[in-house]
């Protein structure tokens, strides 16, 4: 992913070389793909794999993040199905189950270390609705 702009101006200069079905195409697949990322949970469990340093069970997710069973059953088979990892079941008692990131999850990571460069260097100001909020007031 070393060919990826870095700033603004280089992905307005990307953007605008594309073709019109070039452009279409990439428009819709980033629309995809954050509608998958705001689920609910769902960058918390990238995250994991973002710092990771191998494959993770289920039971480690669980443990790590405090989501209910059936919501991280349902997040990793929609991350199975669109491909961002793969699912290794061994035939074992009792038996095992792993996740691992595959290279176009992998290709994502790279974000999470700017969210967490941006969250040194910045804090997000509560909201009129969200007075009890854990944002930090400046």
């Amino acid at each position: 992913m070393d060919d990826v702009p870095q700033g603004r101006e280089a992905a307005r200069d990307r953007r605008k070389s594309m073709s019109p079905a070039e452009r279409e195409r990439v428009e819709q697949t980033v629309s995809e793909l954050l509608d998958l990322l705001g689920k609910a949970h769902m960058m918390a469990i990238l995250r994991e794999f973002a710092f990771s340093e191998g494959p993770l069970r289920f039971s480690d997710l669980e443990t790590e993040l405090g989501i209910s069973p059936n919501t991280l059953s349902e997040r990793l088979k929609e991350l199975v199905a669109t491909g961002l990892l793969v699912r290794e079941s061994y035939d074992e008692i009792p038996p095992r189950v792993e996740y691992e990131p595959t290279e176009k999850a992998e290709a994502l990571f790279p974000a999470f270390g700017h969210f967490h460069r941006w969250a040194a260097d910045f804090a997000l100001e509560p909201t009129d609705a969200d007075k009890t909020s854990t944002f930090e007031v400046n």
